[in-house]
């Protein structure tokens, strides 16, 4: 039996999803994969290509691989601010797109009735419906770790114990989750909190979990050994969750896919000039905004500390439309000490035998790429899932310590703790902490390894199921 997958990523961040791709088409499942017009766009203008015809899996499909590509229209112009204006964004994402997607599913049915055996779906899990109108095998994939799944998925249970909406100003022991062995409400999520409730993005969102619940298949894109108790209880309430590794390991030379939304920077030689461990990367994320003093602060820290660094400074990380956002002359203060980037290949730059450290917003993907090269992390969590992925990274895994220990962001105690971090006696423990975990990672990924494993068995799943008559044959 030949599975086709449509892959239809619908967040602003679709690089898990590109992973999982490689992963699938490596099983012998054939994907289409319906990425947005504006990102597709995006990545086009990266690579400096005005037709817009940079094809994302050329190297891929090369290798034998059998990827097909479209795109499609989310209702906006290319032009539109998706970050800037989120909550028009997902609104628009809830009202008028998954019509969009039940007519392109339509058209590849008419095409052929037996090309599609299953959707895969991110974010607001509407696959469902549309799934069953063609009677169609439903997956979602998970993004983030299954500790922030479990803590949207029992929303009931921290209603009924008064944890959501959660007070802001409380801190107090969540301790009653299925599988979770306790967590401070002042790491959950902050749009569980007071001061989100009022976002209808976050709470779209919120409210979308619910309808995972109708969803045939769930991947998560994390690795048992690193949240098992979490993954087991949630075994017990869902009919399935496979994990899913990230494809580090795999042939990445032959499907290296051009995925970068922003031109990026080589900055192999810069740091070719680095002592080996030296060098602190820097970065927020491709979506991350934060305050400008915050920056400020951190800036003038990293100055103090006098340790090498790579910042990765997009415009925007404040606000889309503020470019500006470094200390005026601190490039020049920095000297050869630090080199400004607009972008980079992360997992290059990570991998890079002078990098020491990562100063990072901890968004899910760059803790597992850090995680994957070995880097220890200082944590500066900002939004969405953030301070919940500090919690594992420090208080669980210990291969990261916190930039601010609830205070505010003051540049002298910035420079204390980046010096400490990059020479001081704790670096070494950090060191070990991220190599065992590292290997953790690794090993699932590989032949007989938890991940590998746990795929198989989606697909002969998958193949039952279909054969059941839940899909089309």
């Amino acid at each position: 039996m030949v599975l086709h997958a449509i892959m239809i990523p619908t967040s602003l961040g679709p690089l898990p999803f590109f992973d999982l791709c490689i992963e699938a088409c490596f099983k012998g499942i054939t994907v289409t994969f319906v990425n947005f017009d504006f990102i597709q766009h995006m990545i086009s203008k990266a690579g400096n290509s005005n037709s817009g015809d940079v094809v994302l899996f050329s190297k891929a499909q090369q290798s034998g691989l059998d990827i097909r590509y479209a795109t499609i229209s989310d209702g906006l112009p290319l032009e539109f601010d998706r970050n800037l204006n989120f909550e028009e964004w997902v609104q628009v994402l809830l009202t008028e797109f998954p019509a969009r997607v039940d007519e392109f599913i339509e058209k590849t049915i008419k095409r052929d009735p037996s090309l599609i055996s299953f959707i895969v779906a991110d974010t607001y899990a509407w696959q469902a419906t549309i799934a069953n109108k063609y009677n169609l095998v439903s997956v979602y994939f998970w993004t983030e770790p299954a500790l922030v799944f479990s803590l949207n998925y029992h929303t009931d249970l921290l209603k009924e114990h008064a944890h959501y909406p959660c007070k802001d100003d409380i801190e107090e022991d969540i301790n009653y989750l299925p599988g979770v062995d306790s967590i401070s409400t002042r790491d959950i999520m902050p749009y569980l909190k007071e001061i989100g409730i009022n976002n209808y993005g976050v709470q779209s969102y919120v409210n979308g979990i619910e309808a995972i619940k109708n969803v045939d298949f769930v991947l998560h894109n994390t690795v048992q050994e690193l949240e098992p108790e979490t993954l087991s209880a949630l075994n017990e309430i869902q009919s399935i969750t496979p994990l899913v590794p990230l494809n580090f390991s795999k042939n990445l030379e032959k499907t290296t896919i051009t995925n970068s939304l922003w031109s990026e920077s080589d900055c192999t030689q810069w740091l070719g000039s680095k002592p080996p461990g030296s060098v602190l990367y820097v970065s927020f994320g491709s979506l991350v905004q934060t305050n400008k003093q915050v920056v400020e602060e951190i800036a003038h820290g990293l100055l103090l500390s006098e340790v090498n660094f790579i910042w990765v400074s997009r415009s925007g990380p404040v606000s889309s439309d503020d470019t500006d956002v470094l200390l005026n002359g601190f490039e020049d203060e920095i000297k050869d000490r630090g080199l400004i980037i607009p972008w980079c290949d992360q997992i290059m730059v990570l991998s890079n035998p002078a990098i020491g450290g990562f100063l990072t917003h901890c968004g899910w993907n760059s803790i597992l790429e850090s995680i994957w090269c070995g880097v220890p992390m200082i944590c500066y969590p900002v939004t969405f899932d953030q301070p919940t992925n500090r919690k594992l990274v420090v208080d669980d895994w210990k291969i990261g310590i916190s930039l601010c220990d609830g205070t505010l962001v003051n540049r002298e105690n910035v420079a204390v703790k980046i010096r400490n971090f990059m020479h001081g006696t704790s670096s070494e423990g950090l060191k070990r902490e991220i190599t065992k975990v590292g290997a953790i990672l690794c090993n699932a990924t590989q032949i007989g390894g938890s991940s590998e494993n746990n795929f198989e068995q989606f697909i002969r799943d998958l193949k039952a199921k279909i054969n059941t008559g839940s899909s089309n044959p």
